[in-house]
């Protein structure tokens, strides 16, 4: 794109709004819903309008419950900033649910919708029917609840802490000690957290069991059987099926579970060690010391700014805005929730990393990653509604993990060592072949926990760890471990916050290493076949912006199966 002179984007003027409005209550939001209720609309033209007025109210809605988002999850010891955050969600977005619907009515009863043929619009129609065909008044209640209580996951995660060689440390920093090559230091490392996360196991399963009951009450509720076909329908599923998640779990474990058993293999023998152990699989197996690619956060960024840069200067250009502007927070420490997430502001245009990191490989890969999301909605903060902004996660997670391989080529400004840097392509390469099973496992519990919602706790456990085991390698030893492998489900935080997104970076991660071939075998068009498809937002079904890309929106067997093959053979090159 080479586009360097990108400035600091300004918030576009408001014309529906007033330019000094701020949310304090529903009391200062109503007036706006009930006018756009109210008005009349008899052209193409002013249904246009009343769409872009609609869509200037909800991205203000959207980027103040944003920042509430934000700030309570950098600290979330900070009782203030919880109550911000709840206030929205009990006061609210309790009474927004209800107006919204009303509005979708009026717009599907519109004489020019339909007619409304400009790109974006039947998508937004579709939509549209689809929110308003599964909308309930009783479940506006039990989604608030759902909501406050999903966030009990972040305070429970977020004040874990091990102490290790007489520091107090996050879980994550602690994790860094599963590089170390001493492995007594690894084992014990790894016992501490485990036995940390196990002391909270109780209060996880309790907290998850109130959220399967008002998860499966909602989809009752709505008409439909379970929660999963609800979830179906609410996520905007038109281009796959459950059944199409079947056959890629029953893919995932045919053609990318014995790849994951032979590279455990090649890691037991290489380490010479008997039996292999949970501990034993971050560690380099030719006993070199953990690699860091960078030394602190500031650091992290302005290598991450440089990669970017080189791969397009436009890119680049999207970072440093994030970081003139301070929307980034990179760093882990006590009291932040876990994870990491790029979180779009919807009239800003500019989003916000939220990330956890030590200085690991992993949290590299972690902000080229979200950097992909970020370089996302630059590149769709132009589009003329905000839904078309909102891009299913099938086609937001293509442009963070494409990002990671991408960008695979400027690596050397987080390693300068010829060594290092083949070192950790091999390593993000072999990740892949971890990640897909993952997904799969995480998935597959997910339909089978929300298909038998009278389960009880035990029954819960027994089918994780049937699932687990149907695609985990058959190398690792769990013997005496099994009562924390039962309980390995419980620090996914998407269980938790954000149900059933989970298949989408499977589907994604497919998506991205096709995108990457493309790119192996001509650069240019490679990205310049990436950067369209991400422009396209959510104007156009996922399989099209997935065509824009040179790509295929498929996930079946014999796909995985080349694409496999593929990384493979780029494993063998290094």
């Amino acid at each position: 794109m080479n586009n360097t002179q990108l400035e600091l984007p300004k918030r576009k003027k408001r014309s529906f709004l007033p330019e000094d409005f701020k949310i304090t209550d529903w009391e200062t939001i109503k007036p706006f819903y009930e006018s756009l209720l109210q008005r009349n609309i008899s052209s193409e033209e002013e249904l246009q309008q009343w769409f872009q007025d609609r869509s200037e109210l909800e991205s203000v809605v959207s980027e103040d419950l944003g920042w509430r988002y934000i700030r309570m999850t950098i600290d979330t010891a900070d009782a203030e900033r919880r109550e911000k955050f709840n206030h929205f969600i009990s006061q609210i977005q309790p009474n927004i649910a209800p107006e919204a619907n009303r509005l979708n009515e009026k717009a599907l009863e519109s004489e020019f919708l339909l007619k409304l043929k400009k790109e974006g619009y039947p998508i937004l129609a579709r939509t549209l029917k689809t929110e308003f065909e599964i909308f309930r008044e009783e479940n506006v209640p039990l989604n608030t609840q759902m909501q406050t209580l999903s966030q009990e996951f972040g305070a429970i995660s977020g004040a874990m802490t091990v102490e290790v060689d007489g520091k107090e440390l996050t879980l994550q920093q602690a994790a860094d000690y599963l590089q170390s090559t001493d492995r007594g230091k690894r084992e014990e490392v790894w016992k501490k957290i485990n036995e940390r996360r196990l002391q909270d196991g109780k209060r996880l399963n309790d907290l998850f069991d109130q959220l399967l009951q008002l998860r499966h009450q909602i989809a009752l509720n709505a008409g439909f059987a379970n929660y999963r076909d609800y979830m179906f329908k609410a996520l905007g599923r038109f281009d796959y099926t459950p059944k199409d998640c079947e056959d890629f779990h029953e893919s995932v474990s045919r053609e990318v579970t014995p790849l994951l058993s032979e590279l455990s293999r090649q890691r037991k023998e290489s380490l010479g060690v008997e039996p292999l152990r949970p501990w034993d699989k971050a560690v380099d197996v030719e006993g070199r010391n953990p690699l860091k690619p960078f030394s602190n956060s500031e650091e992290l960024m302005e290598r991450t700014i440089r990669v970017f840069r080189r791969l397009d200067p436009f890119l680049g250009r999207c970072l440093e805005i994030m970081r003139e502007m301070e929307h980034l927070d990179l760093d882990s420490r006590k009291g932040k929730a876990p994870g990491g997430y790029n979180y779009p502001l919807a009239e800003t245009g500019v989003p916000f990393i939220f990330m956890n990191a030590t200085s690991t490989l992993r949290d590299m890969i972690t902000i080229l990653h979200e950097g992909g999301h970020a370089v996302h909605s630059f590149l769709t903060r132009d589009l003329e509604l905000n839904d078309f902004k909102h891009t299913p996660s099938e086609v937001a997670e293509l442009a963070s993990m494409s990002m990671e391989l991408l960008t695979m080529d400027y690596w050397d400004e987080f390693f300068q060592d010829e060594e290092e840097l083949r070192r950790a392509k091999r390593e993000h390469l072999e990740q892949i072949i971890n990640t897909l099973p993952w997904v799969a496992i995480i998935d597959k519990f997910q339909h089978w926990v929300y298909t038998h919602p009278e389960h009880n706790e035990e029954q819960r456990k027994e089918a994780w760890l049937e699932i687990y085991d149907q695609f985990s390698d058959s190398v690792t030893d769990w013997k005496g471990f099994e009562q924390f492998k039962a309980f390995m489900w419980q620090k996914q935080l998407h269980l938790y916050e954000v149900p059933f997104y989970y298949i989408e970076y499977g589907i994604a991660q497919l998506g991205a290493i096709a995108v990457w071939k493309n790119y192996k075998e001509n650069p240019q068009k490679g990205l310049e076949g990436y950067i369209n498809a991400l422009k396209l937002g959510y104007t156009r079904p996922i399989p099209e912006v997935y065509a824009a890309a040179d790509i295929r929106f498929d996930f079946g067997q014999a796909n995985i199966r080349e694409l496999m093959q593929f990384i493979r053979a780029e494993i063998e090159k290094i």
